[in-house]
């Protein structure tokens, strides 16, 4: 999907009417930028698309351009009753989304005030959710001195400028890593969610003086300039009483040639769970390409238990997401422990090398010995240990490399995955040596690569790099 800067936005947008359709039940939908070329930065420059100075002032004074950046990024989409019903980390729910174009305007890169606010007005729309409801928007925000006012009317537009419904917080997550084009939509929401999680609202950079194009005080925005709390409002109930409901932002990207898109994305809040230390073992396991970085993933495990001060009430909750939640590698340790202390004690061992209670294995090096188990009614042995919940058995042959049906351990319900450590891939350098350096040595050793390096044919101090 490419529709210039909107082109993640637009399709998570597609992605979300698929599975509301029902032509998938699981969908992928994200974006990616990445400069391939010099010709690029050449042609922003002519252009005087580019910021002067190098930075993104979205909504300040004296933004004359864009700072482009690379990204990627993807979320995983669900009908949100099949994600509660497969137990999933739940980051933030869609309640609504739309695209539209602008039509002709003065210019190809001259958005549309009307159709953006008409945008968010059918993202609103559809999402049941009335306009003072929207605490926070993540702005498009691109920091120049037409885009940015021309965003404040098409807001106004749409969530009204009566300051009676309430304040509604700005920002712009391309004062802090640039406008990443095609993926900024999917950096734009990766910051709501990262900000419904933590309950905190983080500053747009460079804007202690605002654009002085803008009007603030009539309308009820006002842009993020410090690190806050972001407090969930509190609406009456049938009762009367006030109570805590979730959090709610707007999403907007504009596409240079006026594709707009919008998302309305609620914070999730997980039902309350009554806290139920069941005292049976678990099985734990942990697997990577190598043992190198098998060692990783169990310290940065014993890390995130210290951290996160994870206790028995999830230990349920910690082995299931590792046994559903992470790729099988070549590299296996496994272990059953009965409670959270045990489980601490026996990654300490590990990572000293003392313990005896684990198993561990390398699917390489039981390859015939798992193709003769298997050749001898192992499937049908899996089951029933499955079945039994003989967990020493299990954990003793997926170390060596058979599949496991984990799921059918758990009989009534399933546990919650939970935020536990990804992958620790290997810190490894690959980058070109310091162009200077490399320029010059290539030059000692007599190569020329162009006129304008080289002032002075015969002279390596006539070598020149900017």
């Amino acid at each position: 999907v490419d529709t210039m800067c909107s082109s993640s936005l637009t399709a998570i947008h597609l992605a979300c009417e698929s599975l509301v359709r029902g032509q998938c039940e699981v969908a992928l939908a994200g974006g990616v930028n990445v400069t391939l070329h010099p010709n690029k930065y050449y042609m922003l420059s002519q252009g005087r698309f580019a910021s002067s100075e190098g930075l993104c002032r979205s909504f300040g004074e004296g933004g004359d351009g864009y700072v482009p950046s690379e990204g990627v990024g993807a979320v995983l989409l669900k009908p949100l009753h099949r994600a509660q019903a497969d137990g999933d980390r739940i980051y933030g729910v869609i309640k609504g989304s739309a695209l539209n174009h602008g039509g002709k305007t003065n210019g190809f890169t001259v958005p549309n005030p009307v159709a953006q606010g008409e945008v968010i007005g059918r993202a609103l729309k559809q999402s049941g959710v009335p306009g003072a409801a929207i605490s926070y928007v993540e702005a498009h925000g691109t920091g120049t001195s037409l885009g940015d006012p021309i965003e404040i009317a098409g807001l106004s537009r749409a969530l009204g400028q009566d300051q009676s419904d309430g304040e509604c917080v700005l920002g712009s997550v391309k004062s802090n890593i640039g406008h990443a084009e095609s993926a900024a939509g999917i950096a734009g929401l990766t910051k709501i969610l990262l900000q419904m999680q933590h309950g905190q609202l983080v500053p747009s950079l460079h804007s202690e003086e605002l654009n002085s194009n803008i009007d603030f005080a009539s309308t009820r925005f006002r842009v993020q300039q410090s690190l806050s709390p972001w407090p969930r409002p509190q609406v009456a109930g049938e009762d009367g009483v006030l109570r805590e409901s979730p959090r709610i932002a707007g999403l907007s990207a504009f596409g240079a040639g006026g594709s707009n898109a919008h998302l309305v994305i609620e914070e999730y809040l997980e039902p309350e769970r009554a806290a139920v230390v069941t005292g049976k073992p678990v099985l734990v396991v942990l697997s990577a390409r190598d043992e190198a970085r098998l060692r990783d993933r169990v310290s940065d495990l014993l890390a995130a238990i210290a951290r996160q001060s994870l206790d028995d009430s999830v230990l349920d909750d910690l082995a299931y997401t590792l046994q559903v939640g992470r790729e099988p590698m070549a590299a296996r340790l496994a272990f059953v422990v009965k409670d959270m202390a045990e489980l601490r004690a026996v990654l300490v061992e590990y990572l000293q090398g003392e313990s005896t209670t684990c198993y561990t294995g390398h699917i390489r090096r039981h390859a015939t010995e798992l193709q003769a188990f298997l050749t001898d009614q192992g499937d049908s042995i899996v089951q029933r240990w499955l079945s039994d919940a003989q967990l020493a058995e299990l954990a003793e042959w997926w170390v060596k490399g058979i599949e496991v049906g984990w799921r059918q351990l758990y009989q009534v319900d399933l546990p919650q995955r939970m935020t536990l450590p990804t992958y620790p891939f290997a810190r490894e350098r690959y980058r070109l040596p310091e162009p200077v350096k490399m320029l010059l040595a290539m030059a000692k050793r007599g190569r020329r690569l162009h006129p304008v390096l080289h002032e002075n044919r015969s002279d390596v101090a006539g070598l020149r790099y900017g």
